[in-house]
């Protein structure tokens, strides 16, 4: 798995994800089932931060020191700098029992997705959640994105940290099921169905 630049923990980055998907996230959880929930790749904590706040008992990982710094301002005892790359949760989180998984755009910019899974898989107690969200990619936006000429715009190799994996229902599905997950829900986030800015995938580990 790869490391995130601090570019990505700013607020304005943060909110621009948030202001979409955030609802139909918090539609997925439930306090009586979702008992202990880890966000990894927690940015800032503004999920984190949020989800204390409505009372769910929750604990966010990220690489970046500057993220976590700023997340830790509110709930010190929450978050905690996580080397991906080790597939090794810190040490203060290694006893927990964690029922849920939440990642917010964050596979798209992996280079391994199929290790962050099984990591994933292997943080997670029998029977656990995995809630993914990424840019949606499907049939009908693609269409759109050449018959306007915005493929360059899109995509553009020049954007620091941009998305080197591109995701559709089908494709990241194929992933979950190859892992041993059941999808069990699919939600589009942001603009009119099938011109979705983002997707969130809830997947139950089997």
């Amino acid at each position: 798995m790869s490391h995130y630049q601090d570019y990505q923990y700013q607020d304005d980055a943060i909110m621009h994800n948030l202001i979409y998907t955030q609802r139909p996230l918090l539609k997925m959880l439930d306090k009586d089932k979702n008992r202990c929930i880890l966000d990894l790749g927690c940015g800032n904590g503004y999920l984190v931060n949020h989800l204390l706040s409505l009372g769910y008992n929750v604990y966010g990982t990220d690489a970046s020191e500057q993220g976590i710094a700023i997340a830790r301002k509110t709930n010190p005892e929450r978050f905690f700098v996580q080397d991906l790359s080790i597939d090794k949760l810190p040490p203060e989180l290694q006893g927990l029992k964690f029922d849920t998984i939440i990642s917010t755009e964050v596979i798209e910019h992996l280079y391994d997705p199929e290790k962050f899974i099984d990591f994933c898989k292997r943080a997670l107690t029998a029977n656990g959640e995995l809630i993914i969200s990424t840019p949606y990619h499907g049939y009908v936006k693609n269409l759109l994105l050449s018959l306007a000429n915005k493929w360059d715009e899109h995509m553009s190799p020049l954007w620091l940290g941009g998305h080197i994996k591109m995701w559709s229902a089908k494709t990241l599905g194929q992933l979950l099921n190859g892992k041993g997950f059941t999808v069990t829900q699919f939600e589009g986030c942001g603009r009119i169905p099938y011109l979705w800015m983002s997707m969130i995938i809830k997947a139950r580990l089997n």
